[in-house]
């Protein structure tokens, strides 16, 4: 397998969260934890940037490249937090739909605010992706 940069810290989940800034982020980062880890099940791993991961795949393309990432996840930025959902967002209009305001990336989501979010539709999401995920390479908790 290639050495992704995106990997593992082994760092303290909680002590990154309770670090986030501003506090009106920290707040919905700590929502979206707790969101997560229902959803998904596992306990969150902190990885590198800053992003907290749910779960991994191992990937290998066509070409021959291969490795391990994050199956689902978040990171809490200034600007907006932002959702990973992997492979990304190409079969989920009807979910995004209900969702709220939002910007999207390939295989990022982009929240400014959980307050005008339908956290239950954001959970059918997440389920959504790791399910397309789990189609497409093998998914385990960690």
């Amino acid at each position: 397998m290639s050495d992704n940069l995106t990997r593992p810290t082994g760092e303290d989940v909680s002590a990154f969260l309770a670090a986030v800034e501003p506090p009106r982020r920290r707040d919905d980062a700590l929502r979206l934890a707790a969101l997560f880890e229902e959803a998904t099940g596992w306990r969150p791993a902190l990885w590198r940037g800053g992003i907290v991961g749910y779960g991994q795949y191992d990937y290998r393309y066509d070409s021959g490249r291969s490795g391990r990432f994050l199956a689902t996840g978040f990171a809490p930025r200034k600007a907006a937090t932002v959702v990973y959902i992997m492979p990304g967002y190409g079969d989920f209009a009807d979910i995004l739909a209900r969702l709220g305001p939002h910007r999207l990336g390939k295989s990022c989501l982009y929240l400014s605010s959980l307050e005008r979010v339908d956290l239950a539709a954001l959970r059918a999401l997440i389920r959504a992706g790791l399910d397309d995920l789990a189609r497409r390479w093998p998914v385990s908790g960690g």
